[in-house]
């Protein structure tokens, strides 16, 4: 009975000894197999003896008398043939993920972006599709602050967020800037004021958002009476075509109200900021095929030239 070890999970040089192995036993011989192999017959002879030594097994005879088979080297190569095969299907299998993606990418985005004439989102969305039909994607549309929470604790595999306070665990990639200037409505006191001062801003009810924004952003809220709060953007322009409040919005998701003269931009040149936008991802999240193609995406568009911000 033999005293060798048990073998290990074989390792990458197993398996060359192995892909050698087989092209020798399927030549029928070392000379034959030199050519085929492209390496010298004294260079295969050691292969079979690191192979031998490390299966503790005779695999051939090899002689004067010819090459020939073993019994244990025989059942070896038929092993062998479904061992390689199997390496072989696993990295076929693999490399197809790449090619034909599978899974899901479950995104959170902040409300009332779609209207954004850069499409970003919209536009990596649709080619992440086109590089995996079988991709389900699943949008949820919450808080900027319920994003990041969900992202960081894996709920979320990416998110769209303004630039509030960077958190450690999150990697950002900006997106675009977005312009928002304060309105009223068609039949406010002020819809036909012709300019207008911080202190008359200060005698109409206004409407702000009940959600977190950047210090520089509060600061354009200071000189507005809060007498109504909302939860999103929608919620803003409600209050603000009830023609009872004047309130902040982005110019993009305004337009149509005041293409249709339901709406004015109030000083245009003085109230207005700028909010930042990124996709956010968890720093060190496990691998994901789907996330990546989707990120790729993203950065394609950014990387376009021409990319201006929104005006």
């Amino acid at each position: 009975m033999s005293k060798h070890a048990p073998m290990g999970p074989p390792g990458d040089a197993d398996l060359r000894l192995l892909r050698i192995y087989r092209k020798v036993v399927e030549c029928g011989g070392f000379s034959a197999a030199e050519v085929e192999l492209g390496i010298s017959r004294a260079a295969i002879s050691m292969a079979m003896k690191d192979l031998e030594t490390r299966l503790g097994l005779r695999l051939c005879q090899r002689g004067r008398s010819g090459f020939a088979l073993t019994d244990e080297g025989a059942e070896v190569y038929e092993a062998s043939l479904q061992l390689l095969a199997a390496v072989e299907g696993f990295r076929t299998r693999v490399n197809g993920l790449h090619a034909w993606l599978k899974g899901e990418l479950n995104i959170g985005i902040t409300d009332n972006l779609v209207s954004m004439p850069q499409m970003h989102i919209t536009h990596a969305l649709s080619g992440l599709k086109e590089r995996g039909p079988d991709v389900r994607i699943n949008i949820r549309m919450i808080s900027p602050s319920e994003i990041e929470q969900a992202v960081l604790d894996g709920r979320l595999h990416a998110g769209v967020v303004p630039a509030l306070k960077p958190l450690p665990g999150l990697t950002y990639l900006p997106l675009y800037e977005e312009t928002s200037r304060l309105y009223c409505a068609a039949g406010h006191p002020l819809f036909s004021a012709p300019e207008i001062s911080a202190e008359q801003l200060a005698d109409h009810d206004a409407v702000v958002p009940a959600y977190a924004q950047a210090p520089s952003i509060k600061t354009h809220h200071e000189w507005l009476n809060p007498t109504a709060s909302a939860t999103d953007r929608e919620g803003i322009a409600f209050l603000i075509l009830s023609q009872r409040y004047i309130g902040y919005l982005p110019t993009h998701f305004a337009e149509r109200w005041v293409l249709n003269h339901q709406m004015r931009a109030l000083n245009p040149e003085d109230w207005h900021y700028l909010t930042r936008y990124s996709a956010i991802t968890r720093k060190g999240g496990p691998p994901n095929l789907v996330l990546e193609a989707y990120l790729e995406e993203l950065n394609r568009l950014i990387e376009k030239p021409g990319i201006q911000n929104i005006e």
